[in-house]
């Protein structure tokens, strides 16, 4: 199969798990399982990128410096979108540029999915309206008021209803493994979670 284009979105205050977790799961899946076939990018479904609004580092919390791949201008289309959260989202929630960027990535992606307080910018967005979805348990309350007909899971980790949303940091693993599993199949995703000795959690559908 050709290899989908996974895009994860950066920024400033960018939770650092919101984005590697997702990134070590796309970029470490394979078709053919076992330790050997991480060697190569032979069997690799997805082929991974960051994105941020300018090719300058991002500075992720706990200070964590990052360069991402593309600025908005250069960057590829992606098959798969994921907007991560952290603290930055809040700066971002009427930043056009960062919000019109979103709208057009989702336009052109096969799944758009979100982890932590990214489901905030697909809300202000006009992602999530009329859906189901969820966010970090911090949050939630400014994810009901930021669009009155999203229809928020308070007690769920993962939540597919058209864009696939995520609750907190760690959730964004199970997330992208759900993903993994809607693509690939569940034998795929639940070799590649073997790999990163990482447990499961089913997604609510």
């Amino acid at each position: 199969m050709a290899k989908l284009a996974v895009g994860i979105l950066l920024f400033d205050g960018v939770e650092v798990l919101d984005f590697a977790g997702p990134f070590e799961v796309f970029s470490r899946t394979r078709l053919a399982p076992g330790v050997e076939s991480r060697r190569s990018e032979d069997s690799a479904p997805f082929q991974v990128f960051t994105v941020a609004a300018s090719p300058e580092p991002v500075r992720a919390t706990g200070g964590l410096r990052v360069i991402p791949h593309f600025d908005f201008a250069g960057a590829p289309r992606a098959d798969v979108l994921v907007v991560p959260g952290g603290f930055g989202t809040r700066a971002l929630l009427d930043d056009q540029r960062t919000l019109e960027w979103i709208r057009a990535s989702a336009k052109g992606a096969q799944r758009v999915t979100s982890v932590c307080t990214g489901a905030l910018l697909l809300a202000r967005a006009g992602l999530l309206a009329g859906r189901r979805a969820t966010t970090h348990w911090g949050a939630l309350d400014l994810l009901a008021r930021l669009d009155e007909t999203v229809r928020v899971e308070r007690e769920a980790r993962v939540v597919e209803d058209g864009i696939v949303t995520s609750a907190g940091v760690a959730a964004g693993i199970d997330m992208a493994l759900a993903v993994v599993e809607s693509i690939c199949g569940r034998a795929v995703a639940d070799e590649t979670a073997k790999y990163i000795e990482f447990p499961r959690e089913r997604a609510r559908g």
